[in-house]
């Protein structure tokens, strides 16, 4: 059974996320303050977290720091903070969905559906290895040589995307979504930075890219 973590000062609004969730067949559990819900996530490892960012004892952004140090669940963020800054901040910081108050329920159920689906990819390959570098994706990490390189959430996202659909086109539009939220259709520009990055970081040749394939106007390419 699917376990999803609700972290929200709301009572009102755990309340609801949890007779909704339940009557859908997921477990579930509450919690309205952040250093509670990081001690439930240490016990009881969830599948899915939906994450308050105005807590009463931790800034929820602290709280997802936090809990990327030892939890890989997706976090969908919730929030009542409007602006752009503060959802590249909580992107940044390793969520992976950003939802504003108030919210659909029907649209934040969807949500939590597609998280699920996206984390049960279970005949994915756990590695994807090129010449110079190797993806783990149980371990969410990326070693070249044989050494890690450091790679932001932001990063990695892109990679594990692009990775786990390796020879396929993954269009533009897919990525600013799957990465960046609904909301980011139009910041192409958000991949030119990101993709360059990554070829500086991982390409034998940045200038002359292998691996990380651009095709003009449709997307990118990831090829091993």
């Amino acid at each position: 059974m699917t376990f999803v973590l609700v972290i929200d000062d709301e009572p009102a609004i755990c309340r609801t996320l949890r007779i909704n969730l339940k009557a859908r067949g997921y477990q579930v559990e509450t919690a309205a303050d952040g250093r509670t819900a990081l001690d439930i996530a240490r016990e009881h490892t969830p599948d899915v977290v939906v994450l308050d960012l105005g807590l009463p004892d931790l800034d929820g952004v602290e709280v997802l720091t936090r809990l990327r140090e030892f939890c890989t669940a997706p976090v969908i963020v919730l929030s009542a903070r409007h602006g752009s800054d503060d959802k590249v901040e909580a992107l940044d910081a390793g969520a992976e969905d950003f939802v504003t108050k108030p919210f659909g329920m029907d649209e934040l159920l969807a949500r939590v559906r597609a998280q699920v689906r996206r984390t049960a990819l279970v005949d994915a390959p756990e590695t994807v290895r090129t010449a110079e570098f190797e993806v783990n994706f149980e371990a969410r990490t990326v070693t070249r040589d044989g050494a890690p390189v450091r790679l932001t959430p932001t990063e990695w996202r892109i990679v594990e995307l692009l990775a786990r659909n390796a020879d396929r086109l993954v269009s533009q539009q897919t990525l600013l979504h799957e990465v960046w939220g609904p909301s980011y259709h139009r910041e192409t520009n958000y991949l030119r930075v990101y993709l360059a990055q990554l070829r500086r970081k991982l390409e034998p040749d940045p200038s002359n890219p292998r691996h990380f394939i651009t095709e003009p106007g449709m997307g990118y390419r990831f090829v091993p």
